[in-house]
């Protein structure tokens, strides 16, 4: 039995534009610029780390967070599964594969979208950005994730699937597959050179090729 871990955002729904619209309020009221470009460039799953780099000062960035989370939930309406994302983990499921999330998004954020979109009751392994001290591309969310999902699952018959080089970092350091999803934050060269193994243009893309794959060519 396989456990295929996935990433959210960007990876199972599309909240590039609630992330967008909360980081330029926030950017805004702190007088500096933000575009797209500035956020592929200065983007690390610790929003922290994000922050700092895009020139919040250290001892505001409480400040900036309460800020982001009242813009986001506004706006939270907003992030919705993509085309395929919940037909797609059905039929992993459906074909015995253990399924999950490993997400730097919180858990008070993540959880009601995972209701919300219908994904919930298809990922019942998750580790959210704040069951954790470290982020990706650190291991460790990963490996958490592994444990969860029993001792049968060893990293070399699992796959973590995301859209961010950061995400293929941190399969590659646990020695899980690493499926790549084209995105903003990561185009298939990118993906690729931070260790994918492999890269689709979309989450639904990729389960219909890998169950094609698992079920081997057809016999008469």
């Amino acid at each position: 039995m396989e456990a295929i871990l996935f990433d959210w955002d960007g990876t199972l729904v599309d909240s590039l534009g609630a992330f967008h619209a909360a980081n330029s309020a926030v950017m805004a009221a702190f007088g500096l610029p933000f575009d797209v470009v500035s956020y592929r460039r200065n983007y690390v799953p610790d929003w922290r780390e994000m922050y700092r780099r895009l020139g919040i000062p250290g001892h505001r960035l409480e400040e900036a967070n309460t800020m982001w989370q009242a813009e986001f939930g506004a706006g939270g309406d907003a992030v919705v599964a993509f085309p395929g994302a919940i037909d797609a983990p059905t039929r992993l499921r459906d074909s015995g594969s253990v399924l999950g999330v490993v997400t730097a998004g919180h858990r008070a954020v993540v959880e009601p979208q995972l209701d919300r979109t219908g994904l919930a009751d298809l990922l019942p392994i998750r580790v959210f950005g704040d069951d954790l001290p470290v982020h990706k591309p650190d291991p460790e969310p990963l490996r958490l994730a592994l444990r969860m999902a029993g001792a049968r699952h060893r990293p070399e018959t699992s796959a973590y699937v995301g859209d961010a080089p950061t995400d293929m970092q941190m399969a590659v350091a646990v020695g899980a597959r690493a499926v790549g999803i084209e995105s903003v934050l990561g185009d298939p060269e990118e993906l690729r050179a931070a260790g994918a193994n492999e890269v689709a243009s979309s989450v639904a893309a990729w389960v219909d090729r890998h169950l094609a794959a698992r079920s081997g060519p057809a016999t008469r």
